[in-house]
C-alpha cells in the first residue's frame, strides 16, 4: 500500500476532484491550488483514508423510526434515549463529511431535510399552545410522546444540523425554498434552552439578510402568532428578550436579530413600521435600562440599533423647517433676478451717459486745438491778450487753490478784450492741450498769442479725472512765439502780500527780486523776463504748488495702529498727482475724533484732555527720552511684564531674599538686566541734571530703582544659587554615586579578573608565535573577540570561551553579576559634574559673604545651617568618585584623562551584553 502511494496517479484530475467534493470558498480553492505535486498528493491520500461511518440512509431510518406512534411506552422510552445520540451523529457527519455525502441526505431519494423538520416539529409540539400540523398526534399518548422527547436535547441537535445544511449553498437554497422549514426553526424558540433560542435567531439573521429572506421570515413570524396565540407579532420574542437576562449570548442574538430585521429593510416606511412594532411592546424602555450592562458585545448591538432609529418627529420637524427654507430661498432668487435686471439696467443708462460725456470731450479737446492752431500774432498789443489767454488755459486750476493770479498784472481783467468780445471770467477748467516738443538748447520760452476768440460758447462740461501718477505727464508748451517775451511789471508797492512764485518781496523799495535756479527756463542775462516762467514744467511746478514742503506731525489723542504702506519720497512726488493734493486741507475740514475712537489700539494710557495735551506737545516730545538701548528696553519690558509685578514689590523681595515672591525664571530673567557702569552713569547724570523721573520711560524708572540696591549682582546670584540648591543636590548624587559604585564593583571582581586573564591566554596563544607574548591588553580589545570567527565562519572567539567557561569554570558563568550599576555610569560626564560641584561651592561662598555683611537675615542664615553639611558631603563623594575612577581606570591600563565614563564603563556594558548572547546560544 506504501508503494502504491509513493508512485501517483495523474494527480491533477483527483486534486480536482477533491476540492469539489470538499465545497470550499473560492479563496480556499486557489490557496489548494497552490499547492506542490507532493502536498497535493498528501491531501489525496488522506481524502482516501477517510472512511465514511455510516450512509444517509441509516439516519434516516432510525429517524423514521422515532416517528412511529405505535408500540409500547417503555420501548418508546428507550429509543427516545437512542434518538439523541443518532442526532448528534447526523450532525457530525453532515459538518465534516465530504459534499456529495450533504447532497446523497438531501436528495429527493431519502428527502433528509424533510425528515429533520417533521422530527423536529413532533419534538416541539408539546410546547406549543395550538396543535400542530400532524393530525395523528392528537391523542394523549403522540402529547405524552412529544413531551418526553422535548425534555432532551434533540431539538437544538435538530437546529445544529438545519445549520450544517445551510453551510453547503445548496442546503441553504432547499431550507429557503421549503415551505415548512422556516416556520419549523422559529417555532424552535419555545425551547427553554436558551442556547437554542440563540442558534435559532442567528440563523433566522442569516436567512434575513438575503434576498427574499426578510419576507420569508416576517410569514414564519405570522406563523409563530397563530400557532402559539400570540395578541401581536414579536410579543413572544420581545418576553424572551426581557426575561432571559441572565444569559448573554441570547440576549446579544436577540438584539443582533431584532436590529438586522428592522434596519435591513429599504423601504423606510416599512423600516418605521416594524420599529415601531418592536417599540410598542416595550424595546425603546428595555434597551434604556440595557445601557448599564458590563457586557460591550451587548452594548454594541444596541449602540447600532440606537443609531439606526429613525424619529419621525424629528424628521417631520426637519421637513417643515427645509420646505420654509426653500420658500424663502425663492422668495430671495426672485428678488435677486429683480435686483439684477435692474441693475442691468442702471449700469446701461450709466454706460450711456458716459459714453456721451467722453463724447462731448473729445468734441471740446478738438475745439480747443483748432483755436490754438488758427491763432497767429499781428501785433505787439495782442501779445497781452495772448497771455492772459494761456494762464487762463493752464493756470485755472491752480488759480483754485487760493492763488490771486490777476492780482499781479497792472492793468484790471477788463482788458482782455482786445480780442473780439470779452473773455469770460475764469469759472471752470479749461482742458490741457496736448504736449508740444520743447526747443532744445533755448534759454527763453515764449508764447503765441491765439486769434481772437468768437462769442464765449456755453460752459465746457467737468474735467475728467487726473491720471494715475505713472502715467502723469507735464503740462505742455504751447509753439514758441517769434519774438522776446514780454515782462511781468511788478505788483502794486501797496499790496503786503508774498511775492509770486517763490520770488522774494523788498518792503522797503517795492521791488521783486526773482529767485529762480539753474534749471529755470527763465535766462538770467534776458532784460525782460518772459511770461513763459509761468508755465508749470517739470522744473518750475512748485511755483504753483509746493508739494515738497515740510509736513507737520499730527499729534493724535490715542495712540492709532499703523498702516504699512509704501510711502513715496519727497524727491518722488514731484510731476505725479500727490503734488496736487492737500491732506492737510482735508484734516481740517474732518472731525478726527469718531476715527481715533474706533480705530485706536488697546494699548493705551490714561486718555489726556485733548487742550492739555496740545499745550504740552512740546514737552511731551521730548518727555520720553529712554536711558536704554532700544532693544534692551523692549527685553526688559516683556520680562517685567512675565513677572507680573511691581517694581517695588520685586526690589523688595530681592532685599529681604524672598525666594517665594520670585521665581527661578524670573531671576534668571532679571539677572541678565543688571545695569552696566555705562547704564549707572547715564542715570546718574540724569539725577544730578535735577530731571524729574516721571518724564522717563517705566522701564527707565524699574531701572533707577533696580541699581539702587546695594550688592545687586550679589543678592540675585545668592537668591538663584539658593533656589537651583536643592535640585541640583539631587540632580548631582547619584551620579556621583553610580561612578563610586561602578568602579569599585569592577576593580573589586575576582571573576572578571580571571576572566580576562582567559581572555589573555587566548589571545597570547594566537599571537606568541608572531607578535611575541603580551603582558595585558586594552579594553578595546575585548569588542574584538566577536570579530574573530572560526575557520568555518561559524563561530566566534567569544562563543569559545563562553563554551569553555561552562566547560571549566562554571562559576565565572555569572561574573556579571559582580559589576554594578555600568550602564548609569557610562551616561555621566564626571568633568561636568566636578564642574557643578566646584560651581556649588562658589555659590555657598558668596552666599557667606552675603551673609557676613548682613548676620540679621534669617533667610541666609537657615540656609547656610541646613545646607552646609549636605554641601561638604557632595564635596567630598566628588572627589572620592573622582580618585575612585581615576584608580580603576589606571588599574585597567587606561589613562584616565584621556578615558571618560562615557568610553570606559560601555566597554563592559557591551562585553557582558555579547557574553549573555553567546551563553544563550551555547
Amino acid at each position: 500500500l506504501r508503494g502504491e502511494e509513493t508512485t501517483p496517479p495523474p494527480i491533477q484530475s483527483q486534486n480536482k476532484l477533491q476540492n469539489n467534493s470538499m465545497n470550499l470558498p473560492p479563496d480556499k480553492v486557489k490557496i489548494l491550488c497552490q499547492y506542490d505535486s507532493e502536498k497535493k498528493w498528501e491531501l489525496v491520500c488522506d481524502q482516501e483514508r477517510f472512511q465514511v461511518k455510516n450512509p444517509p440512509s441509516a439516519y434516516l431510518l432510525k429517524l423514521r423510526s422515532y416517528l412511529d406512534q405505535g408500540g409500547i411506552s417503555r420501548k418508546f422510552k428507550r429509543r427516545v434515549q437512542e434518538s439523541t445520540q443518532v442526532l448528534r451523529e447526523l450532525e457530525i457527519s453532515l459538518r465534516t463529511n465530504h459534499i456529495g455525502w450533504a447532497q446523497e441526505f438531501l436528495s429527493e431519494e431519502n428527502r433528509g431535510l424533510d425528515f429533520l423538520v417533521d422530527y423536529m416539529s413532533f419534538a416541539q409540539c408539546a410546547l406549543r399552545f395550538s396543535p400542530g400540523r400532524f393530525n395523528a398526534l392528537h391523542s394523549r399518548k403522540a402529547m405524552r410522546n412529544s413531551r418526553l422527547v422535548s425534555q432532551k436535547d434533540d431539538v437544538h441537535l435538530c437546529i445544529m444540523c438545519l445549520r450544517a445544511i445551510m453551510n453547503y449553498q445548496s442546503g441553504f437554497n432547499l431550507v429557503m425554498t421549503h415551505p415548512c422549514c422556516v416556520n419549523e426553526i422559529t417555532l424552535s424558540l419555545n425551547n427553554r434552552n436558551p442556547r437554542t433560542k440563540a442558534l435559532v435567531l442567528e440563523l433566522l439573521a442569516a436567512v434575513c439578510l438575503v434576498r427574499g429572506g426578510h419576507d420569508i421570515i416576517l410569514s414564519a413570524f405570522d406563523n409563530f402568532k397563530e400557532v402559539c396565540g400570540e395578541r401581536s407579532r414579536f410579543e413572544k420574542l420581545m418576553e424572551y428578550f426581557s426575561n432571559e437576562d441572565s444569559n448573554i449570548d441570547f440576549m446579544v442574538a436577540c438584539m443582533q436579530f431584532i436590529n438586522i430585521m428592522v434596519h435591513s429593510v429599504e423601504n423606510m416606511n416599512f423600516r418605521v413600521h416594524l420599529q415601531y412594532e418592536f417599540s410598542h411592546h416595550g424595546l425603546d424602555d428595555y434597551l434604556q435600562r440595557l445601557k448599564f450592562t458590563e457586557s460591550d458585545r451587548l452594548l454594541v448591538q444596541i449602540q447600532a440599533y440606537l443609531d439606526n432609529v429613525f424619529d419621525v418627529g424629528a424628521l417631520l420637524e426637519d421637513a417643515e423647517t427645509k420646505n420654509a427654507l426653500l420658500e424663502h430661498m425663492e422668495e430671495l432668487q426672485d428678488h435677486n433676478a429683480q435686483v439684477i435686471i435692474r441693475l442691468q439696467e442702471s449700469e446701461r443708462e450709466a454706460l450711456e451717459t458716459v459714453s456721451e460725456l467722453e463724447k462731448h470731450l473729445i468734441q471740446t479737446t478738438k475745439e480747443v486745438e483748432l483755436l490754438k492752431v488758427g491763432c497767429k500774432p499781428h501785433t505787439w498789443a495782442q501779445k497781452p491778450c495772448q497771455k492772459y489767454t494761456f494762464i487762463l488755459v493752464y493756470g485755472i486750476k491752480f488759480i483754485t487753490k487760493n492763488v490771486t493770479f490777476f492780482s499781479y498784472f497792472p492793468a484790471s481783467t477788463e482788458q482782455i478784450t482786445t480780442v473780439d468780445g470779452p473773455v469770460a471770467p475764469p469759472t471752470s477748467l479749461v482742458p490741457p492741450t496736448p504736449p508740444a516738443p520743447p526747443l532744445l538748447g533755448a534759454t527763453e520760452v515764449t508764447a503765441q498769442a491765439p486769434p481772437p476768440p468768437p462769442p464765449p460758447p456755453p460752459p465746457p462740461p467737468p474735467p475728467p479725472p487726473p491720471p494715475p501718477p505713472c502715467s502723469m505727464a507735464t503740462p505742455p508748451l504751447p509753439p514758441p512765439l517769434p519774438g522776446r517775451g514780454i515782462a511781468l511789471p511788478p505788483p502794486p508797492p501797496s499790496i503786503g502780500m508774498a511775492p509770486p512764485f517763490g520770488g522774494k518781496h523788498d518792503g522797503h523799495t517795492g521791488k521783486q527780486t526773482r529767485d529762480i535756479g539753474q534749471d529755470s527756463s527763465v535766462s538770467r542775462g534776458s532784460k525782460d523776463e518772459t511770461f513763459t516762467s509761468l508755465i508749470p514744467t517739470k522744473t518750475n511746478v512748485s511755483l504753483f504748488w509746493t508739494g515738497n514742503r515740510n509736513k507737520k506731525a499730527i499729534q493724535t489723542k490715542y495712540r492709532m495702529p499703523s498702516f504699512n504702506w509704501q510711502a513715496l519720497k519727497p524727491n518722488q512726488v514731484a510731476g505725479t498727482i500727490f503734488n496736487e493734493l492737500d491732506d492737510e486741507n482735508v484734516l481740517g475740514e474732518l472731525n478726527m475724533d469718531a476715527f481715533e475712537e474706533q480705530f485706536k489700539t488697546k494699548a493705551q494710557t490714561a486718555p489726556a484732555d485733548v487742550g492739555t495735551l496740545r499745550a504740552k506737545v512740546a514737552q511731551k516730545i521730548h518727555s520720553k527720552v529712554s536711558l536704554l538701548e532700544s532693544n534692551r528696553a523692549k527685553n526688559l519690558a516683556i520680562t517685567l511684564r512675565k513677572g507680573g509685578m511691581a517694581t517695588s514689590d520685586i526690589c523688595t523681595a530681592i532685599e529681604t531674599y524672598n525666594q517665594e515672591a520670585l521665581s527661578l525664571d524670573f531671576l534668571e530673567l532679571l539677572e541678565r538686566f543688571i545695569p552696566s557702569e555705562y547704564e549707572v552713569k547715564l542715570i546718574q547724570n540724569y539725577e544730578r541734571d535735577g530731571r524729574p523721573l516721571d518724564e522717563l520711560p517705566e522701564e527707565d524708572r524699574f531701572m533707577v530703582r533696580f541699581g539702587k540696591i546695594p550688592r545687586l549682582a550679589q543678592r540675585i546670584s545668592t537668591l538663584t544659587f539658593m533656589g537651583n540648591f536643592p535640585e541640583s543636590i539631587q540632580l548631582i548624587q547619584p551620579q556621583l554615586n553610580a561612578i563610586i559604585a561602578a568602579s569599585m564593583s569592577i576593580k573589586s571582581s575576582s571573576k572578571l579578573k580571571k576572566i580576562l586573564e582567559i581572555i589573555l591566554a587566548f589571545g597570547n596563544y594566537m599571537n606568541s608565535s608572531k607578535r611575541g607574548a603580551a603582558y595585558g591588553f586594552r579594553l578595546q580589545s575585548l569588542d574584538l573577540l566577536l570579530d574573530t570567527k572560526s575557520t568555518d565562519r561559524k563561530q566566534t572567539l567569544l562563543h569559545f570561551i563562553v563554551s569553555i567557561i561552562q566547560e571549566k569554570y562554571p562559576e565565572l558563568q555569572a561574573f556579571h553579576s559582580e559589576l554594578h550599576f555600568m550602564d548609569k555610569a557610562a551616561l555621566v560626564s564626571l568633568d561636568s559634574i566636578l564642574q557643578d560641584v566646584c560651581a556649588l561651592e562658589r555659590g555657598m561662598e558668596v552666599t557667606r559673604k552675603e551673609f557676613a555683611v548682613q548676620e540679621d537675615n534669617p533667610v541666609l542664615q537657615d540656609f547656610l545651617t541646613s545646607n552646609n553639611d549636605l554641601l561638604d558631603s557632595v564635596v567630598e563623594d566628588g572627589k572620592t568618585a573622582q580618585d575612585v575612577y581615576e584608580s580603576t581606570v589606571e588599574y585597567f591600563g587606561e589613562n584616565p584623562k584621556t578615558t571618560p565614563p562615557s568610553m570606559f564603563f560601555p566597554v563592559f556594558v557591551r562585553f557582558i551584553k555579547a557574553y549573555k548572547v553567546s551563553h544563550h546560544i551555547d
